[in-house]
């Protein structure tokens, strides 16, 4: 179990460190964080809403801080290159989620002119119906991409390390909120960069400055 949590506490450090130095992409994880939540809520109601909600704002809003507003240079914080940190991320780096986020975009479009997704939905031209397939396609997406990194990590890293980069992929949006709520403000203040102090102290805490 200390392993584990070790594990964990690691790849939330260095998610944190290495990709979310932008008070915009702190805010923007924070807003995202907390309509993760209401789509966790809404998985036990509705489904369908719930991957609308998840893939509709939570996703765009989190993945345009990293494609948008971090910086893609040299990082004199962790005195790291970006390429680097892209071999290294344990999760999906920026090649992977291009993937992954042309697949969110093409499945609405491929839907739209193929109401039955290839059969697998009844045909009906419904609007109301057309949100639902595309929500269960969208929460099919989230699970598949999710097991498919799972599955590459026990076979890269093992089992340890797959486990706890699945927990940390569920339990983000709790954490975001723990430690980017006050990221606005900051935000608010001017401040565009977070001056990572815990990390050029080489203090290991998962909470920022």
């Amino acid at each position: 179990m200390n392993r584990f949590l070790e594990l964990l506490h690691t790849q939330r450090m260095d998610d944190h460190r290495f990709y979310h130095q932008s008070r915009i992409n702190q805010s923007l994880h924070f807003l995202s964080a907390i309509s993760f939540l209401v789509a966790y809520a809404y998985l036990f109601i509705e489904p369908a809403w719930a991957a609308l909600i998840a893939w509709g704002f939570s996703m765009p809003s989190r993945q345009a801080g990293h494609f948008f507003f971090e910086s893609h240079g040299f990082d004199t914080v962790n005195q790291a290159t970006h390429e680097h940190k892209e071999e290294i991320k344990v999760g999906f780096n920026l090649q992977k989620k291009v993937v992954l986020m042309g697949l969110w975009a093409a499945i609405p479009v491929v839907l739209y002119f193929n109401r039955t997704f290839f059969g697998l939905f009844e045909a009906t031209g419904t609007w109301e119906n057309y949100l639902h397939s595309l929500g269960m396609l969208w929460l099919w997406l989230g699970v598949a991409g999710a097991a498919f990194r799972m599955v590459q990590l026990f076979f890269t890293q093992g089992a340890m390390a797959g486990t706890a980069w699945i927990t940390k992929i569920i339990t983000d949006p709790f954490h975001d909120i723990k430690i980017y709520y006050k990221s606005p403000l900051y935000l608010l203040r001017g401040e565009l960069q977070d001056p990572m102090e815990h990390i050029k102290a080489g203090h290991h805490t998962s909470s920022p400055a």
